[in-house]
């Protein structure tokens, strides 16, 4: 994907909404919209923004296990089973 290729001034959203819309559908490409010669925004289909919120969520969560890691906040796998374990038992 070429960004540049996908740049458009406010006034082509307002004028071609619909077709924007189908497009972004289709072609799953980012949108960057302009304004005064700034880009101020970017508009991508529902599809896209669901998979880069479900890829951000796991990032968070690799990063929170790795400063865990690092801080030495971690169990031996046998001990983490053995309380799983017990705690189905009570259930």
């Amino acid at each position: 994907m070429k960004l540049s290729t996908q740049i458009r001034p406010i006034s082509y959203l307002k004028a071609h909404a619909a077709e924007i819309v189908r497009r972004l559908a289709e072609q799953r490409e980012p949108l960057i919209i302009t304004q005064n010669g700034e880009a101020k925004v970017v508009i991508q289909d529902i599809e896209s923004y669901e998979q880069t919120q479900q890829t951000m969520a796991l990032l968070k969560i690799l990063a929170l296990g790795m400063r865990q890691i690092e801080e030495g906040r971690v169990l031996p796998a046998r001990d983490v089973i053995k309380r799983l374990r017990k705690h189905k038992e009570v259930q």
